[in-house]
Parts: structure tokens; C-alpha cells; sequence
């Protein structure tokens, strides 16, 4: 790599006391070691120690020209289900299905699809219709399949549900990547290290983006952390993952023996040597390592407050369902993904894993769904009664979604989907999108888009233009290009998701 290549703004400590350990943080260019050693060595080590000293010019932790124009959102809930909800059993539902079950899914509506390893064998494609009822809901009267999910069916008049979602991707982990990066390869920053490193986070004690993952009908795909990893963006902006228990943090408690002054101490003394390395070298993951430790240190209180549910209220928990009490839950996730929110974190991710229903679909779907149904409802009113909806955008929804035809025999009762990416759907709510619509239409197989398509880059834009941001001036100089979370396909913002 040329030296100049990988160099792009950081977020640089402006504010260095060793008594007390308190670091903020400023948008400055700061080059990389390689770049820094082709340079000018002591201008630079004299200009970062002069940023550390100097504890006025303190800029709240985004970058100088962002947002580009005035937010409609100031937040994100992400709420992934990840394998592949079926958008057919759940959202777009169509009276003909009814009779073209146990037919042959026709050629012309094919075309010739590429198809996964799962199915390419197959030589027959019988069509199969939901095995649920859909009923009508809502102002507009828009279908949903309330046997699975009678709580979303309740609140449709709140939700913008999108049938024309579509990605290029058919497997999993290149879909899942795709959707969350804006590209199928590997090592680019997530959506919630974008976001913390434009627009940083309103509270010091807790990290900008925060992942936590549940289990529903089966684990399903395997999950990486790439998957809320920073790229080449600042280490310090990746998502830090919580699990449920006693340590929700790895490594954040003090070890036996080591009281929070001996902590401190230690701390202190080596942020000074850091900032002397600093000096010498100019890599920025020194910084990020300065800012980790003393975020690591604030986390230690801010951390047990926010994972403490004690105080809330009984109408709070049942609003949210039976399994809220319970840690690890997908429902105990979204009362902490509010209470996160409350605190500003600014990019909350619930990864629910096992919607690969590749078999016993009926089975597998409706245990899924008994999960996440009133969660997923509850959180939407709890934001909503809080008046934290209206900056709030929440998203539910998956990588891609499923075929209208069975995967392997079908039977009276019983059938799987495969891998769907030319259309599937998702919700969201809330932060600048117009709630109460239906956009997109799909045909009568649910398998092409009739009307307004919206890739998946499409939404990340809409996403983050409703933060504020432009997506097209929202880059980062790598490898000779400015890259930018929505990719260079042509991504634009979908006027007709915008309230």
C-alpha cells in the first residue's frame, strides 16, 4: 500500500489531563505511521501533542461538516433477522397464490433465476401459498399474516412496509455483508461504524454503536464480527457486541484484587506513555487505543446502570412481552436497545438468528415470529408513548427473502424456501420515513418486482439521508477511491419513503 493511500481523517483527542483521564475528541488529518515516516516527523508530533494540551477546542465527537442538513433522526434501532424472513408467509401476501399452489413455478417468471447450491437439483419448482391466513389491517387495509403476527398487524398504520426490497446477493454471509457494508467484499466499515465515525455519540460513557444477538427457532447462520466491524475506518468505531449475563462486556471488570483506584492509576500512566508513542509514531491507532481504554474505564459505571431493568415498570415489561424478564431474549434486547437509546447511543443492532427455513417451514416461522411478534410491536409503542419515535428510525427485516416454491417434497403441511434475493420486504418506522404505507409491488409469485424497486443501498441512503447525511458526500479516500456505505452502483434516496 502507497503511503497515501490508507490515510483518512480521524477522530483526534483534543482534550489530555493525566489527573483526570478525560478525552474528546476533534476531526483533524492525521497520517498513518507509513505516511507519517515519509514526512514531516517533528511538525506533526508537536501538532498532535499541541491537539492533546489544547482543552478548548473541544467539538462534539462527528466530523466538522456533518450532518449536511438539518436530521430528521438523531438515532437507529436495526432489529436483523438474520437467514432470510419469509416475506410471502409474513407481508406480501397475494389472493392468487391460493390458486396457483402446487403448480409449477412458470419459465417466464423464472427467467432463468440463478440458484443456490440448496436447490439447483431440483427438478421441479411446485409453488406453494402461505400456510397462515392474512387478514386485512390497518387504515389502508394492508395485508399481513396476523396468525404469525398479530402484534406488527396492530401497529401497520405506524409502519412504511417496503415489498420491493432486492439485493444481488443468494447466500447468507455475501447477503448479510452486502446489506450491512454496502458491498459483498469483505472488511468494509458497517453501517453503525459509518455512522459513529461521521456523527459520533451524544454520551462519552457508552459506545456509538452497540450490537447484542438472540437465537430463535435454531442458531441458524453463523454471525461475524465483521458484521459491526470498523474496516478501514478507526478501530475505536467498530460495534462493541453486550451478551446477557452477569459480564456483558468481555474483560470490561476490574480482575480480583484491582480496585477502581489502582485501575485509574494504571490508566493514567499508560495514556502518557501512549501520547508519547504518539508523538514519535502519528499512528492513529494509538489513539484509538488511548480513547478505548478511558471509554472501557467510563463503561465499568455507565454499563451496570444501563443493564439494570429493576427499575422498570410492570406495564413496561408486559407491553413488551413474557420473555422481556428474561436476559438474552430477543424481547429483554429490545427493552436494553430502548434503554440504549434513551442514553443516545446512536446505532443499536439486534442480530435474531435461526430464519434459514430451508425445511419445516410452517413449524420453524411460527416460532420465529412467537418470539419477536410483540417485541418488536412493543418497542415501536414504547418509543412512540415516549415521543422518541419520531427521531428514531427502527428497521426489521433480513438479508433477503424467500422462494414461492417448495424446496425439497411438498407435502399437505409441510415445506421449505430457498434463498430469495429479487424481492422481500422490510419495515420501518419512525425518523423522517412516512409511516402508514405500502411501497413496491411485487407480482402475483412474489418473485419480481412490478413497481418501485429499492436496493438495498437504496434504504441505507434513505436511512441516512433522514440522518442528516448525504450519501454521495459521505465518503473515505481507500485505496485510490472514495468509498461510501452505499456503494458506487447508483444508490439513490427513495422520495417516496419520506414523510
Amino acid at each position: 500500500m502507497k503511503p497515501n493511500q490508507s490515510q483518512i481523517p480521524i477522530l483526534q483527542s483534543s482534550k489530555f489531563d493525566v489527573g483526570r483521564s478525560m478525552f474528546d475528541v476533534q476531526p483533524i488529518d492525521v497520517p498513518t505511521r507509513r505516511a507519517f515516516l515519509a514526512g514531516a516527523t517533528g511538525a506533526l508530533g508537536a501538532m498532535a501533542l499541541q491537539s492533546l494540551a489544547n482543552a478548548d477546542s473541544l467539538v462534539a465527537g462527528r466530523l466538522p461538516n456533518l450532518p449536511h442538513f438539518a436530521p430528521k433522526a438523531k438515532r437507529v434501532i436495526y432489529l436483523f433477522m438474520a437467514g432470510g424472513p419469509s416475506h410471502i408467509d409474513l407481508f406480501d401476501y397475494k389472493p392468487a397464490m391460493r390458486k396457483i399452489h402446487g403448480t409449477e413455478l412458470p419459465e417466464s417468471i423464472r427467467q432463468g433465476q440463478r440458484l443456490t447450491g440448496m436447490t439447483s437439483g431440483q427438478k421441479s419448482f411446485p409453488c406453494v401459498a402461505p400456510m397462515f391466513k392474512f387478514t386485512r389491517h390497518g387504515e389502508r387495509g394492508t395485508w399481513v399474516n396476523a396468525e404469525l403476527l398479530p402484534n406488527i398487524a396492530s401497529i401497520v398504520d405506524d409502519l412504511a412496509i417496503i415489498r420491493s426490497m432486492n439485493t444481488e446477493a443468494i447466500n447468507h454471509d455475501p447477503a448479510i455483508t452486502y446489506i450491512n457494508t454496502g458491498t459483498q467484499q469483505l472488511g468494509r466499515p458497517s453501517m453503525g461504524a459509518w455512522l459513529s465515525y461521521g456523527l459520533g455519540s451524544p454520551n462519552e460513557d457508552l459506545p456509538a454503536y452497540i450490537t447484542m444477538i438472540s437465537v430463535g427457532n435454531a442458531p441458524g447462520q453463523a454471525l461475524y464480527a465483521r458484521l459491526w466491524g470498523s474496516g478501514f475506518l478507526p478501530s475505536k468505531h467498530q460495534g462493541v457486541q453486550f451478551r446477557s449475563g452477569n459480564d456483558p462486556v468481555l474483560y470490561l471488570n476490574n480482575p480480583p484484587g484491582i480496585p477502581a483506584s489502582l485501575r485509574r492509576s494504571m490508566l493514567d500512566g499508560i495514556a502518557k506513555v501512549n501520547a508519547e508513542r504518539f508523538a514519535d509514531l502519528g499512528d492513529p491507532e494509538i489513539q484509538t487505543r488511548i480513547a478505548q481504554y478511558e471509554m472501557a474505564y467510563r463503561m465499568q459505571t455507565s454499563v451496570p446502570d444501563l443493564m439494570d431493568v429493576s427499575n422498570e415498570s410492570e406495564s413496561t415489561f408486559d407491553l413488551y412481552g413474557p420473555n422481556s424478564r428474561k436476559p438474552g431474549t430477543f424481547a429483554s434486547n429490545c427493552v436494553l436497545a430502548r434503554r440504549m437509546a434513551e442514553r443516545g447511543v446512536r446505532f443499536v443492532q439486534l442480530f435474531h438468528r435461526g430464519w434459514d427455513q430451508h425445511g419445516s417451514l410452517p413449524t420453524a416461522i411460527k416460532n420465529n415470529c412467537d418470539g419477536v411478534d410483540q417485541p418488536v410491536a412493543g418497542l415501536i409503542k414504547d418509543l412512540k408513548q415516549r415521543g422518541m419515535l419520531e427521531d428514531t428510525i427502527v428497521i426489521f427485516g433480513g438479508e433477503f427473502g424467500r422462494t414461492i416454491y417448495s424446496q425439497g417434497t411438498l407435502t399437505a403441511t409441510n415445506h421449505g424456501r430457498d434463498h430469495h434475493g429479487r424481492c422481500f420486504t422490510t419495515c420501518v418506522a419512525g425518523g423522517g420515513f412516512k409511516p402508514g404505507i405500502d411501497y413496491g409491488l411485487t407480482d402475483d409469485y412474489s418473485y419480481n418486482i412490478v413497481e418501485n424497486p429499492v436496493h438495498i443501498n437504496d434504504l441505507n441512503a434513505t436511512i441516512l439521508h433522514n440522518l442528516g447525511i448525504d450519501h454521495e458526500r459521505f465518503t473515505v479516500k481507500y485505496q485510490g477511491l472514495d468509498a461510501r456505505l452505499t456503494g458506487v452502483e447508483g444508490a439513490h434516496v427513495i422520495e417516496g419513503l419520506l414523510a
